[in-house]
């Protein structure tokens, strides 16, 4: 089965790759040949993800997932959030996001934040269905490890002492929020097509 992952982020395809069934090919945005970037006009991650997915599935008439990431910190009423990627502008810089964050955080107590996904899957036949997964934690004062991306380096996940960026990759992928709503889809995939 071919689905498309809509999503020019390379590293998001292979970490996804690696955690669905071999019978499932899943191919990124480039791999169809689409350079342009889908806007992520939506207030929410679920829109957002629905977004994306319905302009692969309305082009291409194939089955598509999209997903919707943020980063959710309770002491800045939730933000980033639908606006994590681009935090600090529209060059949606990982270090500049990550500056900015820990600076607006620079003199608060409660760091507790949450890594919240969004998936939006449309099979063949043009049914939508979505998946949440989320993993709470909270933002360390200064960036460790190199693994991952996005705010991967100041994230350390609820009973770990090292970041998403400091984890092994296995590690990471099974206790990360978007390895939590892949599950979710995988479930709903072996139960429903493959």
């Amino acid at each position: 089965m071919k689905i498309c992952f809509a999503s020019h982020n390379t590293n998001k395809v292979k970490e996804l790759a690696a955690i669905v069934p071999e019978q499932v090919s899943l191919v990124g945005l480039g791999d169809l040949g689409i350079t342009t970037e889908i806007a992520e006009t939506g207030d929410t991650l679920e829109e957002n993800s629905r977004i994306k997915a319905k302009f692969v599935y309305d082009n291409h008439t194939m089955p598509v997932i999209a997903d919707d990431s943020g980063l959710l910190v309770a002491a800045l009423n939730g933000e980033p959030g639908v606006y994590s990627a681009r935090y600090a502008g529209p060059q949606k810089d990982d270090n500049d996001n990550m500056n900015l964050l820990l600076e607006r955080l620079s003199n608060v107590s409660d760091r507790s934040a949450e890594f919240q996904t969004v998936i939006t899957f449309i099979d063949d036949s043009g049914t939508e269905f979505q998946f949440k997964g989320s993993v709470k934690g909270e933002i360390i004062r200064e960036k460790r490890g190199s693994n991952g991306f996005g705010y991967d380096p100041i994230f350390m996940p609820a009973g770990y002492n090292e970041t998403f960026a400091e984890l092994s990759s296995e590690v990471k992928n099974s206790i990360s929020h978007r390895s939590i709503a892949v599950r979710k889809f995988l479930d709903h995939l072996h139960k429903t097509h493959v």
